[in-house]
């Protein structure tokens, strides 16, 4: 009896795990840290390996794009077939910063492999999830007998995703006619668990922001003045705690124009998931959990819009007591921000908002950094659901739903191409993404060869129209 293309695709990556295993490591060797400027030739020799290696596997276009910061690589295989829908790879090739001395068992920059776990900075966040396409690809063609994708597949990783991205937006929209494509995988997220293996359906976005407030033009003594000029410090705690109402909503007038609010089907599926929120508040090492009225926990990190005070200074903070009116104050706050809403909206709502509730005498600033466009695909989308079947080939069991509470750049690449924009990884928590000694769990990182090896056929049948 003939293989089927399930155990063909495994007969082969298992016969190219070895080497696979090896050239992963050979990447994680270079410490491609993009926040360290002394790394920045590190981060260059990162992008030159990957597009050499892109090539090696078969990829006929592969470039280097230039930004003002670190590189990032592209590449493509056209199909061949006509009509086949485009997919775009999106991942990174930097890693952070990992010493020693940080409390690494290894040194984070030599790959060891124990227990059936991969372990160096990079291992889950994000070469090895970028690199598992390279043998998944190879695997697909290997188990269809073609001689290129079923799908025009073209990647795209960047090189400061850990430093925010702050060229990926303007590259993106620099090169949207290379990168046009009918669905975006990125590869740069994680699973529930290893017994739970799911799909996430979006992310947040991200606007965060510093006011700065002044009074006096310096401090002052609080006898003499105090009760009859405005304080700084004492506005900033006011706007601190106007930030939510007594229901934990975001108190600011017109935050949630736009949100999309959770389907009753969406709010099963989060509700069917294995949640321990006693865990989850150790990983928190926090004591008990505290939000938005009506919406679980689940549902406050995934789906609603959150604001939260990051920091609040002014005045004295030495020892002991200096009896003053400090002449300055700061807060810093950051806004989550879900599907609907508009990052420049919700930056105006915030500067009207502290406007309307200083007093005169009171002069501020508002500074707002770089904000980050929240992401979601709807579950029937027929690109999502051919990621769903491709894992749950390859994993054998159904898979779940989850969204991510945190922010990318993958908002960008939707809003750039148009593109609805899919999740694609095979990360746990226990991974240690930003901690000492990350790891990757080898089964795991073979599923994610295995599914990108039936995702491409699949997408190629289902998901020609996909937008």
């Amino acid at each position: 009896m003939s293989a089927t293309p399930d155990s063909a695709v495994r007969a082969y990556i298992e016969e190219h795990r070895s080497a696979f295993l090896e050239d992963l490591a050979e990447w994680l060797r270079i410490p491609s840290v993009s926040a360290d400027p002394d790394r920045a030739a590190d981060v260059r020799r990162s992008a030159e390996w990957l597009a050499a290696k892109l090539a090696e596997t078969g990829f006929p276009v592969t470039e280097i794009w230039e930004t003002p910061g670190a590189p990032a690589v592209y590449a493509e295989w056209p199909s061949g077939d006509e009509g086949a829908p485009t997919v775009l790879v999106y991942g990174h090739h930097d890693v952070q910063p990992a010493a020693l001395e940080d409390g690494w068992a290894t040194e984070p920059f030599e790959p060891v492999i124990k227990d059936g776990r991969l372990h160096a900075r990079g291992a889950a966040d994000d070469k090895g999830q970028v690199f598992f396409h390279t043998l998944g690809v190879r695997a697909h063609l290997a188990a269809t007998g073609r001689t290129a994708p079923a799908v025009n597949l073209k990647l795209l990783i960047e090189g400061e995703e850990e430093s925010g991205s702050p060229n990926f937006p303007a590259l993106v929209h620099a090169r949207a006619d290379r990168l046009a494509c009918d669905a975006v995988i990125v590869s740069d997220t994680g699973m529930w668990s290893e017994d739970t293996p799911t799909v996430c359906t979006g992310m947040r976005g991200l606007a965060d922001c510093q006011i700065d407030l002044y009074g006096p033009d310096q401090d002052i003594h609080s006898g003499s003045f105090g009760g009859a000029v405005p304080n700084p410090a004492t506005e900033a705690a006011r706007l601190a705690a106007a930030l939510h109402d007594a229901d934990r909503r975001v108190a600011i007038p017109g935050f949630y124009d736009g949100v999309i609010e959770l389907t009753d089907r969406e709010r099963e599926l989060f509700a069917e998931l294995p949640f321990d929120e006693a865990a989850w508040l150790r990983t928190a090492h926090s004591y008990a959990t505290l939000g938005e009225e009506g919406h679980t926990t689940l549902e406050r990190i995934w789906a609603r819009p959150t604001a939260e005070v990051n920091g609040i200074s002014g005045g004295y903070q030495g020892p002991g007591g200096k009896t003053i009116i400090p002449s300055a104050a700061q807060l810093k706050l950051s806004f989550r921000l879900v599907a609907g809403m508009d990052t420049e909206k919700v930056q105006q709502a915030v500067r009207d908002w502290v406007a309307a509730r200083l007093p005169a005498g009171i002069r501020h600033e508002i500074t707002f950094w770089g904000a980050t466009r929240p992401c979601l695909t709807p579950l029937d989308h027929p690109a999502l659901q051919s990621v769903v079947r491709a894992m749950s080939r390859a994993f054998g069991q159904k898979i779940r739903f989850t969204r991510e509470g945190g922010s990318g750049p993958a908002a960008d690449l939707q809003d750039a191409l148009g593109a609805p924009v899919l999740f694609l990884g095979i990360s746990v928590p226990s991974d240690g993404w930003h901690a000492p000694n990350e790891k990757v769990e080898l089964d795991l990182l073979t599923k994610g060869v295995e599914t990108a090896a039936y995702l491409w056929g699949d997408l190629a049948e289902n998901g020609r129209s996909t937008q």
